[in-house]
């Protein structure tokens, strides 16, 4: 292409790395794609570096050494989580979202690209460390949502089916006892979805005892991989005792009144 001017380079460079999240780009791909010195590259990355972090837009990473190169993490910090979660909160408690039996209508919040992009980044930022091979969910309701996070770390994401399907292979099948209807229902894996050895990111829409998250646990280590954490975007206060201990909440539900139609839900991060 033609020499880019520096203005024009670094908008570029940001749509660039912006839509390959956690991606490690050589900064020779850059010099080689505008024509330019690395020594320029490694200008514009740390202009864009700067202004990212002021206006609290994510992290610009660089990664040293033969094998190294620059990366955008889509970070959220504490302040920016907490007030999109505020704002998820506020939404849930439309007294018009209470339905029959004192349950919640989530689906078209889960169901918003841009809120549940939010929201995944926030799940990047807090699991991060854990250094995750892949995202697991199961299939339901929090589909959009592990997507979301998926693509916030660059990684598949891998669904756990209420059964096998033919068109998958041989699967790993397992039952699991619900922890709020103490229903058994049955959960499977195509053998070849996770990798042995794989470090597994469990992600859900919602928990309340905790029997699906312990299932999609069981599931993996039955398929050889290790969960390295859980993430759920709403999970009741009670009951406090979860079948799956050291998961993160995003939002806690404290309660449902159904009589006065309001709802209790608050930021939990």
């Amino acid at each position: 292409m033609n020499k880019a001017r520096r203005q024009e380079r670094r908008i570029a460079l940001t749509k660039i790395l912006a839509d390959n999240p956690n991606q490690l780009f050589p900064l020779s791909y850059f010099s080689g794609m505008f024509d330019t010195a690395k020594s320029t590259i490694c200008e514009d990355m740390e202009a864009i570096r700067q202004l990212l972090e002021e206006l609290d837009l994510g992290r610009l990473e660089t990664v040293s050494g033969a094998a190294g190169g620059v990366k955008f993490l889509p970070w959220r910090s504490a302040d920016s989580a907490h007030g999109l979660l505020a704002e998820v909160a506020d939404k849930l408690s439309a007294p018009e979202r209470i339905i029959p039996g004192g349950f919640l209508y989530m689906s078209d919040i889960l169901f918003m690209p841009h809120l549940m992009t939010r929201v995944g980044e926030i799940f990047l930022s807090r699991f991060a460390d854990a250094g995750p091979d892949c995202i697991m969910t199961v299939e339901t309701k929090g589909i959009p949502l592990a997507f979301a996070t998926a693509r916030a770390f660059n990684l598949p994401l891998v669904i756990a089916r209420r059964g096998s399907r033919v068109t998958e292979g041989s699967s790993v099948s397992i039952n699991y006892v619900t922890g709020s209807s103490r229903r058994i229902q049955t959960m499977s894996l195509p053998r070849r979805a996770i990798p042995q050895g794989a470090r597994v990111l469990i992600i859900d829409d919602f928990m309340k005892a905790g029997g699906t998250a312990r299932g999609m646990l069981d599931l993996a280590q039955e398929v050889g991989a290790t969960v390295v954490g859980t993430g759920v975007l709403v999970a009741t206060a009670e009951p406090e005792q979860k079948l799956i201990e050291g998961y993160l909440s995003l939002l806690i539900l404290h309660g449902v009144d159904e009589n006065n139609k309001k709802t209790d839900i608050r930021p939990a991060i």
